[in-house]
């Protein structure tokens, strides 16, 4: 066997895997040909974006996938399995600013950086097909789909009220604001008016919630999330009519079987009616402005407090006009949602009941669940359940479904009202005020309008001389970049600045990994063959909005003709977190806890110190890995110590891989130590040994079928403990063919997972490389039990046990049993005035 440290018997993983890194690169052994007459296999985890250095959850989620991989090679698939770099956004533009780098330099640095240290683990990736979203060679591709997609119909530009970040001068999404403050520079978050590029996913919107039903395996909770997030809601619309026949108000409600409970109407700042208000009074418009400074997000209306301006206008309620609600503007209301309107039912919505309880307003119950059917609602909690209506009127006594329906049958009787669906669904806005991005292929003109730049002039490359001095969008400010002719009149004119949400470069990779051709995004037949991706993997974090955008963009290509698939990944698997424990102290200066890497810490087996001072540091609890708590490990530095199989088999153990994984170092040292186990378990391995273990023969292709069934079903934590098994098992034989024949399934079985280790054996004992190999073929016949374990009792109790073929007949268990030594001992002489059998279970003696 060929290794540095053959002698001493260890396997030398600093040795062996940048040998067989080398030897599966030069033999471009993980290479996919589009024209293999293979059945395929499109096996791809969630690219990574560029921030400099691989983690530990990367890890995780790339070893998933190569396991898989490498496996369905050994199934005699062809398999697509390539990496590429999610490489626009605000990071890299962050850091131009704090280093005075230029960020597509400070991006491929990172990239060359990552994609070492991917290299170092042995991934079988197809490189050849590599990209990086903030290459011409990718976004002019995108800019051509971007303008397929506007000449559908499907792209418009629109004012709209977003999300502005006044320090990052730029546009933020929804997610993008965490407690009404921008998620990167901490500023308050404003609304303001601008004109926005729109993807019309709202279009879809039916079609999106419908293709769940077919995505069977996804997890059910993604598809709940993301059925939640396009919130199709049935209900009615209809007008109330203020008292004075001045103005009415038009709302949506999903419950309009809470209409008795009716207790005020509240508009959103950006009502007509509220922006009327503000022009010809101070409060009003102050109000309002005070309201801009909320966030938009549906988790922070929820838990804001619940703010109304009254507008002294009162309403006439619907089915009695001697009853009138007050008007009022509210900063939980959205106007891009429903009709900017909504009437409060406070005793059965929290957020109505908040704002009832704050403002004084009245709380009439009118769901009741039991006997509790009083009209004076007490307490701070709705009640939002089932029940028959009461309080209501003609109403009472139906359910709510019914009462849903009685009241829009009347509205619509009436003329003052319809049923009618809504969506909670916006369409997308895409436009970012950033550089760092992909440029919307626009021209402005004062003559022509808005004009696409024409596809031959593809790509719109981003200039490379800019600054990044001062804050804001340096397109914006270029001296030259922005300036150009009309492509239609041929005046003076300007570009777009603004770029497209990243979110639109992660939403067609995958089809550009299946086909790139040069001149144009990718070839519809080719994608025909890759698609759909047969497994995707990646974190629960992008459960909504990177699927939910990967759904539409698929499926609005397959709308004007440009592929044929609808929906883009089959499987999706959701893998945990990787963790660990935090180290820290507080910092006397201000009271705030200092964080310290586990690199520089002693961990003891119930307290640590730190290495520089020998003082004890707080063990905190054992939580997600992040920069900010100091908890990550480096992959390089383990590698280094233990191995790339030792990382990938410590990834691979103990948890399911839905689950989080806490990182431990003993966790780590047990891995290596199994890779030494089946290093000298391998160099046991003799082509010449004769015997037969039958036993050990079908714990063999029993292994070999049931890890082949876990891998399949992504459960890689019941394949290593089988390994784990027949490892046991094989180490205990006497030598024979068959202890060599499981040696060598062993070999096959762990090169999936420990592709170093078994290149390195395979190179005694097989032919070529098993990178190539084919996964170990199993006798049927040994699948299955054709031998059971009989308990042989006396008087009840246990005495002996005894190994017999499947279906031994009553008369033979009973000779068996009564021929037992043990069994003689325990009647001590005395006749068997019974015996009991079970078939293929047990025998019981009676003396």
């Amino acid at each position: 066997m060929t290794t540095a440290n053959q002698e001493t018997g260890r396997f030398d993983a600093a040795s062996a895997d940048p040998r067989w890194q080398r030897v599966w690169d030069d033999a471009q052994s993980f290479r996919a040909d589009d024209n293999s007459p293979k059945p395929r296999s499109y096996v791809l985890e969630m690219f990574p974006y560029p921030s400099g250095r691989i983690h530990i959850g990367h890890v995780r989620n790339y070893t998933m996938g190569d396991v898989l991989a490498r496996y369905k090679r050994m199934q005699g698939f062809e398999v697509l399995h390539p990496m590429g770099w999610d490489a626009f956004g605000m990071p890299a533009e962050n850091a131009a600013m704090e280093k005075g780098v230029h960020p597509g330099g400070w991006t491929r640095d990172n990239i060359a950086n990552m994609k070492a240290q991917l290299k170092r683990l042995g991934f079988a990736l197809d490189w050849s097909r590599e990209i990086a979203t903030c290459e011409p060679e990718y976004y002019g591709h995108e800019q051509a789909l971007f303008l397929d997609l506007y000449a559908a119909g499907l792209v418009y530009r629109k004012e709209s009220a977003v999300n502005w970040d006044p320090v990052d001068m730029t546009v933020l999404a929804n997610e993008q604001v965490i407690d009404g403050r921008g998620w990167r520079s901490g500023a308050l978050v404003e609304k303001r008016k601008l004109n926005q590029w729109f993807l019309k996913i709202t279009d879809f919107a039916d079609e999106l919630l419908e293709g769940l039903g077919s995505l069977d395996n996804w997890p059910e909770k993604v598809r709940l999330m993301q059925e939640n997030w396009i919130g199709k809601s049935q209900g009615l619309q209809f007008r109330f009519h203020s008292t004075d026949g001045a103005s009415e108000v038009e709302v949506f409600t999903t419950r309009p079987d809470t209409i008795f409970g009716a207790s005020f109407v509240a508009i959103a700042a950006d009502h007509p009616i509220a922006q009327a208000q503000a022009a010809a009074n101070p409060a009003v418009a102050d109000f309002i402005a005070q309201c801009k400074l909320g966030g938009t997000t549906a988790a922070e209306i929820e838990t804001q407090e619940k703010l109304g301006y009254d507008t002294g206008i009162r309403l006439k309620h619907p089915f009695d006009a001697g009853i009138e609600l007050p008007l009022y503007i509210a900063n939980f209301v959205l106007m891009d949602y429903g009709t900017g309107a909504v009437f409060g039912c406070p005793a059965h919505d929290q957020r109505d009941l908040d704002f009832a309880r704050k403002y004084d307003l009245p709380v009439t119950r009118v769901v009741a669940d039991g006997d509790l059917t009083d009209p004076m609602f007490v307490g701070n909690e709705a009640y939002t359940g089932p029940g028959a209506l009461v309080n209501s009127r003609f109403l009472d006594g139906l359910d709510v479904e019914a009462a849903k329906a009685e009241v829009i049958a009347r509205a619509e009787a009436g003329n003052w009202g319809h049923g009618t669906t809504v969506w909670r669904l916006r369409d997308w806005g895409v436009s970012r005020q950033r550089y760092w991005g992909t440029p919307i292929p626009f021209i402005h003109c004062d003559s022509c309008g808005v004009v696409p730049v024409p596809k031959d002039q593809l790509p719109v490359t981003l200039p490379e001389d800019v600054s990044f001095d001062i804050p804001g969008n340096p397109l914006l400010r270029h001296p030259t970049w922005k300036h150009v002719d009309c492509p239609q009149c041929g005046k003076a004119a300007v570009r777009e600045t603004d770029t497209l949400d990243t979110f639109v470069d992660s939403s067609w990779y995958f089809l550009r990994f299946a086909s790139q051709p040069a001149d144009k995004p990718f070839d519809p037949d080719v994608i025909a063959k890759w698609l759909p991706v047969e497994q995707y993997i990646g974190g629960i974090e992008h459960a909504i909005l990177h699927l939910l955008y990967a759904r539409f963009w698929t499926r609005a290509l397959e709308r004007i003709g440009k592929i044929k698939v609808k929906e883009p990944f089959a499987s999706l698997f959701t893998q945990g977190m990787v963790t660990h424990e935090t180290y820290s102290r507080i910092d006397p200066a201000n009271g705030q806890p200092i964080y310290f890497s586990p690199a520089d810490v002693d961990r003891g087996s119930d307290a640590a110190t730190l290495k520089a001072d020998g003082q004890p540091v707080e063990i905190g609890r054992v939580i997600k890995m992040s920069k900010s708590k100091k908890n990550v490990v480096d992959p390089d530095d383990i590698i280094d110590q233990y191995g790339a199989d030792a990382v990938r088999w410590f990834m691979l153990s103990d948890s399911p891989p839905e689950r989080d994984l806490p990182w431990s170092e003993a966790g780590i040292e047990g891995c290596a130590r199994f890779v030494q186990r089946l290093w000298r378990l391998f160099a046991q391995y003799d082509a010449a040994a004769t015997g037969e273990d039958k036993a050990l023969d079908r714990k063999r292709d029993q292994t070999v079928a049931a890890i082949a069934a876990d891998i399949e079903a992504l459960s890689f934590n019941k394949a290593v403990a089988r390994i784990y098994e027949l490892t046991s098992a094989t180490d205990k034989a006497a030598p024979s063919a068959s202890r060599s024949a499981a040696i060598r399934a062993l070999l096959l079985l762990v090169a999936p997972m420990m592709p170093h280790l078994a290149e390195e054996a395979w190179g005694k004992i097989g032919e070529g490389l098993i990178a190539d190999a084919a996964w170990p073929a199993v006798d049927p016949a040994l699948l299955v039990e054709d031998e059971v374990t009989i308990a042989i009792q006396v008087l009840g109790k246990l005495r002996d046990t005894i190994t017999v073929a499947k279906g031994t007949a009553k008369e033979e268990l009973e000779a068996l049993a009564l021929a037992s030594d043990k069994v003689q001992r325990a009647l001590d002489g005395k006749p068997v005035k019974k015996v009991i059998v079970v078939p293929d279970r047990l025998v019981n003696l009676v003396a």
